[in-house]
C-alpha cells in the first residue's frame, strides 16, 4: 500500500506542478476573457469646397494580423462621415488592454460593386478623379485600448484635411493621397468610451469670413508660426491638430467629436472663397460667452463641453 500510495502522491505532484506551469506561461490550459469590440469609422471635414464626396474602398481591416469578424469590402463616402456620425466595419473578440497594431487595406482599383476606380473624389460638377498612392495599406500608428467590458466601441478618424492632397500645376483637378507616413499619421484610433467632445456656436457679427473652421489642440502645441504654414512634403495647414470641425448654419455650429482625455485649446481661423476655392485668410481672435478658458479645456470621459465663443477681430497671417 505504502509505495502506491507514494506513486499516486507523486502522479498528482506532478499534475499540479503541471497545472501551475501552464497557469503561469499563459498556455492553452487557462483562457483569457476576451471581450466584443465593435470598429466603426468617421471623418473629420476637408478643406476644398469643389469636392462634393471622398469614396474610398476598404477591402480589409486587421487588428494585430487578424481579421475584423462580419467585414465584407465595403465603399465609404468619407466626406459624409462628419459631425460625430460614424459607420460601422465589424467587430472582434479581443483581451482587454493596448492595442497598436491597426491595419485598413485598400482598393484603389474597384468599389464593392466591382466598378473603377475604387478610391476616388467626386467634385461638385460630378467628375470623378481617382485617389492613388503608394502604399496598399495604411498601418495607424495610434495605440488604442480595450477595456473589460462588451461595450468597446474603437473609431478610426480618417481626417481627409490631412490625407488627400490635391495635387498643384495640373491642367485637370488631380487628387492623391498624401505620403505614407503623412496618411499614417493623419488617422487615429481611439476608444469611444475615453472620448469627450466640445460643441458650440460663433457669433461673427462682423462677417469676417466665408467660412470658419475650428481645430482642436492638444494644450500647448500650437504654433501659430508653424501651424499656418504648410507643412511637410503635403504641404498641410495645421497638421499638429487632433481634430477639426466647420462652423456650419445660421448660428455657425461646430462639434468636435472622439477626444481623447485631456486638455485642449482651440484655434479659429477664417477662410475667404475665390470661386469654388476656400483660402487661408487669418487667424480669428475670439471670446467664450460663458468665461471659458479656451486655451485650457478639460476634456473627460463622456462629457459634452458647450464653448460658445464671438469673434472680436482676426489676427493677419
Amino acid at each position: 500500500m505504502q509505495p502506491f500510495l507514494k506513486n499516486v502522491g507523486f502522479a498528482i505532484g506532478i499534475a499540479v506542478l503541471a497545472f501551475s506551469c501552464s497557469d503561469d506561461n499563459g498556455n492553452d490550459n487557462v483562457e483569457n476573457e476576451s471581450y466584443n469590440t465593435t470598429f466603426k469609422i468617421t471623418d473629420a471635414p476637408v478643406d476644398n469646397a469643389e469636392i462634393e464626396s471622398v469614396f474610398v474602398t476598404v477591402s480589409d481591416v486587421k487588428v494585430n494580423g487578424t481579421s475584423l469578424e462580419g467585414f465584407n469590402k465595403t465603399t465609404f463616402d468619407l466626406a459624409a462621415l462628419v459631425n460625430g456620425q460614424t459607420k460601422t466595419l465589424g467587430n472582434l473578440q479581443l483581451e482587454a488592454g493596448a492595442y497598436s497594431d491597426l491595419e485598413l487595406v485598400l482598393d484603389y482599383e474597384t468599389d464593392m460593386d466591382g466598378n473603377s476606380p475604387g478610391c476616388y473624389v467626386e467634385m461638385a460638377d460630378g467628375s470623378k478623379d481617382k485617389i492613388t498612392s503608394s502604399a496598399s495599406s495604411i498601418d495607424i500608428v495610434d495605440t488604442f485600448e480595450v477595456f473589460a467590458s462588451n461595450t468597446n466601441e474603437v473609431v478610426i478618424d480618417f481626417d481627409l484635411r490631412k490625407t488627400i492632397k490635391e495635387n498643384q500645376g495640373t491642367l485637370e483637378t488631380d487628387f492623391d493621397f498624401v505620403t505614407t507616413s503623412e496618411l499614417s499619421a493623419g488617422i487615429r484610433a481611439v476608444n469611444k468610451e475615453t472620448t469627450g467632445e466640445i460643441e458650440g456656436t460663433i457669433n461673427d457679427a462682423e462677417n469676417t469670413s466665408d467660412k470658419i473652421v475650428v481645430y482642436a489642440y492638444e494644450k500647448g502645441t500650437y504654433n501659430a508660426e508653424v501651424e499656418t504654414q504648410g507643412q511637410g512634403e503635403s504641404n498641410v495647414r495645421f497638421a499638429n491638430a487632433i481634430t477639426s470641425a466647420e462652423a456650419s448654419g445660421l448660428n455657425n455650429s461646430f462639434s468636435l467629436n472622439f477626444l481623447s482625455a485631456g486638455e485642449y485649446e482651440l484655434i479659429f481661423v477664417s477662410y475667404a472663397q475665390d470661386g469654388n476655392q476656400f483660402y487661408f485668410n487669418s487667424t480669428l481672435e475670439v471670446e467664450s460667452t460663458t468665461g471659458l478658458d479656451l486655451s485650457a479645456l478639460q476634456i473627460t470621459s463622456a462629457l459634452q463641453l458647450s464653448a460658445n465663443v464671438t469673434v472680436t477681430g482676426t489676427t493677419s497671417s
